[in-house]
């Protein structure tokens, strides 16, 4: 059994400033937990799929993903969920809450997949900071990195699946949307 997740993975100018933000965070405040995947919207929660058919994972996600048109997101804005985890703000229509619920439909009917609690409780959200944040530092990376402005549109036409390899995420295979 294998680690997998499905995501929004921004590409070019928008993955370099975030990342590059994880990396200020860690070296500033050691917290680097957060740089173990790319920066990511998270569409389908970390779940355990038989490594050995992943050919069958990948032509059922490809045919339903495919059905899709693109859509638009903006990331905007530092918030947080209490004080344990940082994270971009991201503005969304009401067809990537539809594709999240249907995605979430099919992974419990076509894949077997449990239907985790964030599954059902969908909040686009990227991560820049968690797990090994210090209380005390907590208000600090806020600020830090609300100061850097971090405002973009995005246009989503793919999908990541990603999987554990060695402890990080890694882009495991693109499926494009339409």
């Amino acid at each position: 059994m294998q680690k997998y997740f499905l995501g929004i993975v921004p590409e070019g100018e928008l993955q370099e400033r975030v990342t590059n933000l994880k990396h200020e965070i860690r070296d500033r405040y050691q917290a680097k937990y957060a740089l173990k995947s790319p920066a990511h919207i998270t569409l389908k929660m970390p779940f355990r799929y038989n490594e050995a058919k992943e050919e069958k994972l990948t032509e059922l996600l490809t045919r339903f993903i495919g059905t899709y048109k693109p859509m638009s997101v903006t990331i905007r804005g530092v918030k947080t969920f209490g004080e344990r985890v940082i994270y971009l703000g991201v503005d969304a229509g009401q067809d990537l809450y539809d594709f999240q619920r249907d995605l979430k439909t099919f992974c419990k009917t076509e894949l077997n997949l449990v239907d985790e609690l964030s599954d059902r409780n969908f909040h686009p959200h990227m991560t820049i900071a968690f797990k090994d944040l210090k209380k005390s530092q907590f208000q600090n990376i806020v600020h830090f990195s609300s100061e850097k402005n971090l405002t973009q549109k995005l246009v989503v036409d793919h999908v990541i699946l990603l999987k554990k390899a060695e402890g990080v995420w890694v882009l495991y295979k693109k499926f494009k949307l339409g």
